[in-house]
């Protein structure tokens, strides 16, 4: 059986195929642009934040807890996984609070001189109400000397953190 397709049809399928793409290009679009140079410069592998742990646990269970797969959300480009759909609506309702210091890099690292080093999701610290992350590897844990210093690391860090996402 032929089916036969007016030219009229043709020309409607192929309108409504260059609006799907256009929408689609428009949406990719802006997405880039919500990203912001902060959001550019944050620790994500695979459009993943935190290795896949959960950042509202941080704050409510004062523990590192790996995310569901399941249950996500996307701030500014970046997707986060959550324990509970309790913990994603926290989340949702006030994320700027959330969001770790520096993009998620090694706070003793930016502070010391602005690198941008992996973090161990596990090894944290919250200093007045903001998630700081740190590296713990090899027999170096960070953390620690953070703590010797934390006033003067935690100045320069934030110097050397809003020069960076300034580029």
């Amino acid at each position: 059986m032929v089916i036969k397709v007016s030219r009229f049809l043709q020309k409607a399928i192929g309108s409504v195929l260059l609006i799907w793409f256009l929408l689609m290009f428009a949406l990719d679009t802006s997405t880039a642009q919500e990203m912001s140079n902060e959001s550019a410069h944050a620790n994500i592998k695979k459009g993943i934040g935190i290795s896949g742990y959960d950042l509202v646990a941080y704050f409510i269970d004062d523990k590192a807890i790996k995310g569901n797969k399941k249950i996500t959300a996307i701030h500014k480009g970046i997707t986060y996984y959550f324990s509970s759909g309790d913990h994603k609506k926290l989340f949702l309702e006030n994320t700027e609070q959330y969001i770790p210091a520096y993009g998620g890099w090694c706070a003793y690292a930016m502070g010391l001189d602005g690198s941008k080093v992996k973090i161990d999701p596990k090894t944290f610290k919250i200093v007045d109400g903001k998630l700081y992350l740190f590296y713990n590897f090899y027999l170096n844990n960070t953390l620690k000397d953070w703590n010797k210093n934390e006033k003067e690391l935690l100045e320069k860090a934030d110097r050397y953190w809003a020069e960076l996402i300034k580029e």
